[in-house]
């Protein structure tokens, strides 16, 4: 009974560290996703949170966040290593980083609450991990999520946020 108590406590505290999750933290190559980013606490101290900037990983087309009553949003851009197209129309930067602001104190997110931002992209052709880097800002302090695993640190403090993406289902249809 101890050991499996342990366990069981060991598995919660590891599970307790993820603190900016994805709904859906696996999807198909190739496919639409909806990311949603869950945010299920503020920072240290109960501050609560006025901001979260996402940084997307390079290859994601089409990204368009959501915006948020109460937040003002704000994108950058960066240019396309390589250059493409879309509905006909060349496409030569992708969308880089989102920044969700809470527009005054009536609209930060306290820490005993929780919320979600979102944003839809179309995920790269080939499988793999992709990494989201997520900063989050409060009204005293801020948590980087950005950190991934090493053979060194198995486990982070801060860790990134990941979304498998998974081989095409045969039956998919791209858009």
């Amino acid at each position: 009974m101890k050991t499996y108590l342990t366990a069981s406590l060991l598995a919660l505290v590891g599970t307790a560290q993820a603190h900016i999750t994805l709904e859906q933290p696996e999807a198909p190559a190739g496919s639409s996703y909806r990311a949603v980013f869950k945010v299920g606490h503020g920072c240290e101290g109960g501050a609560a949170t006025k901001e979260i900037v996402v940084t997307l990983p390079e290859g994601l087309g089409g990204a368009k966040p959501m915006p948020k009553p109460g937040w003002t949003l704000a994108t950058q851009r960066r240019p396309l290593k390589v250059p493409s197209e879309s509905h006909g129309k060349p496409v030569t930067d992708e969308l880089a980083e989102v920044r969700w602001t809470a527009n005054g104190e009536a609209n930060h997110l306290p820490d005993a609450w929780y919320d979600e931002f979102i944003l839809r992209v179309t995920l790269p052709a080939e499988p793999g991990e992709l990494a989201f880097a997520v900063r989050q800002v409060c009204t005293q302090g801020e948590w980087h999520w950005a950190e991934l695993p090493t053979a060194a640190n198995p486990r982070p403090r801060a860790p990134a946020v990941r979304l498998k993406v998974t081989p095409a289902r045969a039956d998919a249809h791209v858009h």
